[in-house]
């Protein structure tokens, strides 16, 4: 079975769907995918699916939900199989446990790349760093659980893998730059400050691509378009290291000609590496 989560939910045996059409049944298959290998508590799924009321039905409701998953998954695995599917989505005390090699959930994986290239950039091998963080991103289809309703176990899992890629993005960029790739990053680092306004690592990795294409009154530019949406949306001036980053356009400062503050793991004191 290959399940991802990183977009719409889609779950599959051998190309056929197991995913339920009904909403609640769809939220138990992706928070045991997401805890896949873990035990998911029958309170954290009732918490999910009916979050401070569950009904006085819930747990048997919960099981009714529990055997639409195995009943899809037994027609897509066939007959040959008997038992299987219990043994794939089990019954534990307690709760239910996805069975699953983590290499088969898409969010896993990504995971596994994470870490795999934040720990490249520790040992200075931005190259490595670099390929690993594009392999990763390189597996999201669109927004976390697209298409799954959301409760507030689900809704907590997809802010922290949203906020987890926009990290990904910042440190493989932080890779490229130290990699001398500043012009070939322009245009999605144009994109991604449109997207995300306030976001001053994003902003200062900007600046810096743009100094050093040569555009020194863009890279300016930029620092006074944050400034501007900082006062009028929050009331607060720039973070200090940001006004440091422009100093340092402003008089030329050969530092940001230098890969040494990024290997340092920081441009300026603003992001991690």
């Amino acid at each position: 079975m290959d399940i991802r989560l990183l977009g719409s939910l889609a779950a599959e045996v051998d190309g056929v769907s197991i995913v339920p059409t009904a909403g609640k049944p769809r939220q138990i298959l992706a928070l045991l995918a997401l805890e896949h290998g873990h035990i998911v508590p029958v309170a954290t799924l009732i918490e999910e699916l009916w979050d401070q009321a569950p009904p006085r039905s819930a747990m048997t409701t919960l099981q009714t939900y529990v055997l639409t998953l195995r009943r899809n998954l037994g027609t897509a695995m066939g007959p040959g199989l008997p038992g299987a599917v219990k043994e794939v989505i089990a019954t534990r005390h307690g709760g239910y446990l996805l069975q699953l090699p983590a290499d088969r959930i898409d969010a896993a994986r990504y995971e596994t790349l994470l870490a795999a290239g934040q720990d490249a950039a520790g040992k200075g091998d931005d190259e490595r760093c670099a390929t690993l963080l594009r392999q990763a991103l390189d597996l999201w289809q669109g927004e976390p659980l697209a298409d799954v309703p959301l409760g507030p176990v689900l809704a907590a899992e997809a802010l922290r893998l949203r906020e987890s890629r926009l990290v990904a993005v910042e440190r493989r960029i932080d890779a490229e730059l130290r990699l001398g790739r500043h012009g070939v990053l322009l245009g999605e680092l144009t994109a991604l400050t449109t997207r995300h306004p306030r976001h001053e690592g994003l902003h200062a990795q900007t600046m810096v691509a743009l100094y050093r294409s040569g555009r020194r009154a863009a890279a300016l530019e930029v620092y006074q378009r944050l400034r501007t949406r900082l006062v009028a949306d929050l009331g607060v001036e720039p973070s200090p290291q940001l006004s440091r980053l422009q100093h340092a356009v402003l008089t030329d400062d050969p530092v940001l000609d230098d890969p040494a503050p990024f290997r340092r793991g920081t441009a300026f004191g603003l992001y991690a590496a």
